[in-house]
């Protein structure tokens, strides 16, 4: 952690595509995902008590820190992911929960919202094989500090273990 501003946790759900989507349409993402998993990213904000605007979180590289990856999974029940639930230990303590809908609705909106997006922008490239898409954090954001223990809980994934230094 001695190298990130402020840093905090965040438990999210991620997807690895074995192709390319070339629309947002449900049936198309499905197709196109390899697996599925639980990461924890580690978001950090240089400005004091995390004030920022939307452009400077696009400044600041979107917050990014640090991204751990679970094991991958088949992508089984999509209609499950609105339901999902994550739960973030600090310690023995359960700090938050969340649901995947807390994603735009579901992570998999989420992959179809980027997919939308990136459409829009001419410049940008679209997303291609092999490419792993963080959706977005299942609970808020968490402070963490050297020494902490953090772990997750997540609805048919296996759960993480952090140990900060």
């Amino acid at each position: 952690l001695k190298t990130l501003a402020q840093p905090r946790i965040e438990p999210e759900i991620l997807f690895k595509l074995k192709s390319a989507p070339r629309t947002s349409a449900e049936h198309e993402l499905i197709s196109c995902i390899e697996c599925m998993a639980h990461s924890v990213e580690i978001v950090q904000c240089h400005h004091p008590e995390w004030k920022v605007t939307l452009a400077d979180c696009t400044a600041d590289n979107g917050l990014h820190g640090r991204l751990i990856v679970g094991p991958g999974f088949p992508l089984t029940h999509p209609d499950e992911l609105p339901k999902l639930e994550a739960r973030l230990y600090k310690g023995s303590q359960l700090v938050d929960r969340g649901v995947g809908a807390n994603v735009l609705g579901s992570p998999l909106v989420a992959l179809g919202y980027l997919v939308e997006l990136l459409a829009k922008q001419r410049e940008a490239p679209p997303l291609r094989a092999g490419e792993i898409i963080s959706t977005g954090v299942l609970t808020d954001a968490h402070p963490v500090a050297p020494g902490d223990v953090w772990h997750t809980e997540v609805t048919d994934l296996q759960g993480l273990t952090l140990v900060f230094e």
